[in-house]
């Protein structure tokens, strides 16, 4: 770990301002996910910037009939809010579905978001990667790659984001409120991560100086019937290997509205807008589901070692939505 100094701010404004002049300054919250990276030198900051005492934890509704999360509400809090459990059920249960529970007793929303791939070559710098030092290389592609991405990868880089509540977060239509020194501005959540592309050492479209405050989600009312399923190697602490948030909104056995999110197979949280699409106006039955999932994953490329992971999202997806035509799960 290099040597860094430490501060902590007094306000969003006080935090924004330290990190503007200083571009090597990073935030720190929970710290649950950038300790790791600290200790094996991923990171390297300057500064450690403490945002954890600022008044960023509440949870409230919006005028809209939505809710707004603070962004250092802790993954425990925000799994355990009966408005949470009530209205975004999916939510509840992805949260709950991830890391530990002492973890998630200190992991804040902002961090989780901001939570780098647990990709083994990122990790290990033994090896080369592109996203640790662009243009070095991607030795996922040709090595131990179970785990990787089957959509919206490219030839720089096949690691897969790790989070669960990115999945659900992408599911419901969240937006990502940030302050910088030009002020507020709001992103959609579906634009917040990156795909690869020629960058893959850019997770977000978030500025370095730029500072999470807050998520909000829009009302959904049914997302009541929201599904969240994760699919993994062992039941305790593991990452996804494919996971999928659902809803269905019917009308007489016809699929009104529909959202689907599959997390475990892109470089970011994969909303599968083209299968919504499909599924708008059809019958909810078992067959339609099964179309959809083959719609969701048409694009898939798989590597060497995670062609199965296509056929088991294909079963995630047509099981989730069958769950949640069905009224979801307690």
């Amino acid at each position: 770990m290099n040597n860094f100094s430490y501060s902590r701010a007094t306000s969003v404004q006080n935090a924004v301002q330290r990190a503007s002049t200083d571009k090597n300054a990073m935030f720190i919250a929970g710290g649950t996910n950038l300790v790791d990276r600290l200790k094996v030198f991923l990171d390297e900051p300057s500064q450690l910037i403490d945002v954890s005492r600022l008044e960023m934890k509440q949870l409230e509704p919006l005028a809209s009939g939505g809710l707004r999360i603070g962004s250092l509400v802790t993954n425990t809090a925000l799994a355990d809010a009966p408005e949470v459990r009530r209205n975004y059920p999916m939510l509840a249960r992805a949260i709950l579905s991830g890391a530990s529970q002492q973890i998630r007793n200190v992991a804040t929303v902002g961090g989780n978001i901001l939570q780098r791939t647990r990709c083994p070559y990122y990790y290990d710098t033994a090896f080369p990667c592109n996203k640790r030092e662009p243009d070095s290389g991607c030795p996922a592609l040709t090595g131990i790659n179970r785990t990787h991405a089957l959509l919206g990868a490219s030839d720089q880089c096949v690691a897969v984001h790790p989070s669960d509540m990115c999945v659900a977060l992408a599911a419901l239509d969240a937006v990502v409120e940030v302050t910088g020194p030009k002020g507020k501005r709001q992103i959609p959540f579906g634009d917040f991560h990156r795909l690869p592309g020629n960058t893959p050492e850019r997770d977000t479209n978030l500025e370095p100086e730029e500072l999470i405050t807050a998520i909000l989600l829009p009302p959904l009312p049914f997302a009541k019937s929201g599904v969240y399923l994760k699919l993994r190697d062992r039941a305790s602490y593991a990452f996804a290997l494919i996971s999928v948030a659902a809803a269905v909104d019917l009308a007489e056995e016809q699929i009104k509205d529909v959202r689907l999110a599959i997390g475990g197979v892109a470089h970011k949280p994969w909303r599968s807008q083209e299968a919504e699409q499909f599924l708008i106006g059809k019958a909810a039955n078992a067959a339609t589901f099964e179309e959809a999932a083959k719609i969701a994953l048409q694009s898939a490329k798989p590597l060497a070692h995670n062609r199965f992971k296509v056929e088991l999202a294909k079963r995630a997806i047509k099981r989730s939505l069958m769950l949640s035509a069905a009224g979801g799960v307690v």
